[in-house]
């Protein structure tokens, strides 16, 4: 990770008398059989295959214990399922927001990249290169996407100051996520592995969001959930106490 591009809280950004940081766990959902296949979903309604969802159960057990005060989910179905699983395990209800679907991506959906490739060359080059400008035909643009994803993540976030929330949604809407946070532009390539069911840790407050910790799978590495795997950053501190340095 680049680290000039991780924006990290620090003390000043909590004391007192400022604005409540909400903790976000963004949550991309677990794996589905067109993952595995690389076909594109888009905004087609597809479930979990058997890991994803042994993965939304680990996901569970993982963030059970992060004092979590609402789940959002998109209301597509390989979403929802992995927030049933989070929800079930933090004693909350799932609350579905559109504003959380995957881009939409028209034509392209159902699809593999190398049958995207061959249809139609011109318009996956633009799609590869990030262009901002494009949307396949049917779909959404790069730009109204990322506007939409941040703004429906930015709407729920303020909804709940010094409070915890979980998102869960898509590697597309994780992504967005990413850049705002750390203010990447939407055409820079892409260096941030977007893993199934992983945990990513973001703070919010009125001035957006600022970025703590991204792609944990530690509870998807072994059999046992282990103090490695207790909200930990990757440096053997906690986001919460990441955040307090």
């Amino acid at each position: 990770m680049n680290e000039r591009s991780l924006r990290l809280a620090s003390e000043e950004d909590l004391a007192d008398g400022r604005p409540q940081v909400t903790h976000v766990l963004a949550i991309r959902h677990g794996e589905t059989g067109w993952n595995v296949d690389a076909r594109i979903q888009g905004q087609l309604d597809i479930p979990l295959n058997d890991t994803g969802r042994w993965q939304a159960q680990r996901l569970a057990l993982a963030v059970a214990d992060e004092g979590i005060a609402a789940v959002y989910s998109s209301d597509l179905l390989r979403a929802w399922q992995t927030a049933q699983s989070v929800a079930a395990g933090s004693g909350r209800e799932v609350i579905a927001d559109t504003g959380l679907r995957e881009r939409g991506f028209g034509v392209f959906e159902g699809l593999t990249f190398a049958e995207i490739a061959r249809r139609w060359p011109e318009q996956s080059e633009r799609w590869r290169r990030r262009d901002p400008a494009f949307g396949a035909e049917g779909g959404e643009v790069l730009t109204d996407f990322y506007a939409r994803s941040v703004a429906a993540a930015t709407r729920l976030a303020s909804a709940h100051p010094g409070q915890t929330i979980a998102l869960v949604a898509h590697g597309g809407v994780m992504d967005c996520l990413y850049r705002a946070a750390s203010r990447v532009a939407l055409d820079a390539p892409r260096s941030w592995q977007l893993g199934n069911a992983s945990i990513n840790r973001l703070l919010y407050t009125p001035q957006g969001f600022t970025l703590i910790g991204w792609s944990d799978t530690c509870h998807l590495e072994d059999d046992s959930l282990d103090e490695r795997c207790d909200g930990e950053t990757g440096d053997g501190k906690t986001g919460v106490e990441r955040a307090r340095q």
